[in-house]
């Protein structure tokens, strides 16, 4: 009998620590997914729907990042042949970069309510000048110049609530008259509303369309029974003058960057997906947006799956959501994005788009808090992988210094990428092999 429980007993283990481990690999599958260790410039990564885990294979972490003071001998690396220094200090939560036709470098100050232009590149890589273009601002993010060209004559500003714009010329560094408001209110209660907060702004390459990212306002409220939803999750399409209002693409939980593909002419945007399914779900992306295209969002994630905690109330849309060009590991809060427009870095490199990661406050051990490099092969096509470019933003005992935000290509063809962890923008430059 003794014998017979012992059998039973050592069945039983067997049992549940192979379920265990099957589990726990299926979960933590390192050719797939990865952390924070795993991120070093190079190392190519490349997900697809099939290697995702069911919700809730593992526990969701509440794990943010208690930002750390820089250690004094801690710096950005990237690959052989690039040199990276610090371009500009001291901001105050520098967010997105953007680039004027003229060479000078855009910078939002978004807790500051302040835009800043970044001026020159001096012999030790340093800018030669920052001045403050527009104070008084309201959580700006998105910056965009137009019309499209060499020759803008506005800057527009992307508030939380509203869309702005400056009159502007070529080498402004102060808003020669005071803003006017092109968008009052970018959604119902925009002015203080809670939620996801940056906005973008991008315009059609022919300046006929303005484009305005508006992240939901929360991690998945049925839009259908909460009206705070309502043009949230989108990417909204107007006329340059603010009129002229659609919905371009829904069910974008948080469209953060926005740009068009020069070779396409495509949209593009950056996506924060939703959070508390697992360490390994639901993943982030970047990808190309289709005009009237529904991405998923709250009901369903990406390959047509249905997020269990809502009712499968559109199967009509479920049957079209459209699957992102690059999937991302989840957590890792893609941000601002840029195309490589430069010279000055390989043949290889032109055209593809450098996309900053945020880095996770969900997934244990820690993701992203890194810039990446996704292959456009000179097409502005992407076939799913991506690389990581600038890493060394944590410790290696888990301890964050660092979060990348915006991204932007200098006039000599350096990037510049803003920081809002140590209140820096750094640049990379290319010295070659």
């Amino acid at each position: 009998m003794k014998r017979s429980v012992s059998l039973s007993f050592l069945f039983q283990t067997v049992v549940f620590l192979f379920l265990f481990f099957s589990s726990l690999a299926a979960e933590n599958n390192d050719s797939v997914f990865y952390d924070f260790h795993q991120e070093s410039p190079g190392n190519i990564h490349k997900i697809a729907v099939s290697d995702l885990p069911k919700p809730f294979a593992s526990k969701s972490a509440v794990n943010p990042p208690a930002q750390a003071k820089k250690p004094a001998d801690a710096m950005p690396h990237s690959l052989p042949g690039f040199k990276v220094n610090l371009y500009a200090g001291g901001f105050d939560e520098p967010r997105e970069l953007r680039a004027a036709p003229n060479g000078d470098v855009f910078l939002a100050e978004s807790n500051k309510g302040e835009i800043k232009v970044l001026r020159g590149i001096s012999s030790d890589g340093k800018a030669e000048q920052i001045s403050t273009f527009a104070t008084g601002l309201h959580q700006p993010f998105g910056i965009a110049f137009y019309p499209p060209g060499s020759n803008p004559e506005w800057v527009y500003v992307g508030d939380t609530d509203s869309i702005k714009r400056f009159p502007y010329q070529n080498g402004d560094l102060k808003a020669r008259a005071a803003a006017q408001t092109i968008v009052a209110e970018l959604f119902p209660g925009a002015e203080d509303a809670r939620g996801h907060w940056t906005r973008d702004i991008a315009f059609s390459p022919d300046g006929k369309k303005m484009y305005v990212s508006v992240g939901s306002g929360s991690n998945v409220d049925n839009p259908d029974t909460h009206q705070s939803e309502f043009h949230r999750a989108d990417i909204l399409e107007y006329n340059p003058d603010g009129s002229g209002l659609r919905v371009f693409a829904f069910g974008i939980r948080n469209p953060v960057g926005l740009a068009f593909e020069p070779k396409t002419g495509q949209l593009w945007t950056s996506v924060n997906e939703r959070d508390n399914l697992g360490n390994n779900l639901v993943p982030d992306y970047t990808t190309h947006v289709s005009d009237g295209g529904f991405y998923g969002w709250p009901w369903y994630y990406m390959g047509g799956n249905q997020d269990p905690r809502l009712p499968d109330s559109h199967p009509d849309w479920r049957a079209k959501m459209i699957t992102p060009d690059i999937v991302i590991q989840p957590h890792s809060a893609p941000l601002g994005f840029t195309f490589y427009s430069g010279t000055q870095f390989p043949a290889k490199y032109r055209g593809d788009e450098f996309l900053a990661l945020h880095g996770s406050w969900n997934r244990e051990p820690r993701t992203g808090y890194e810039v990446v490099r996704v292959p456009l092969h000179q097409q502005g096509k992407a076939t799913g992988e991506y690389e990581d470019f600038l890493t060394g933003f944590v410790t290696s005992a888990g301890e964050v210094w660092g979060r990348p935000v915006g991204i932007a290509v200098a006039k000599d063809g350096s990037l510049l990428v803003s920081d809002d962890g140590s209140d820096s923008v750094w640049r990379v430059s290319y010295q070659g092999k």
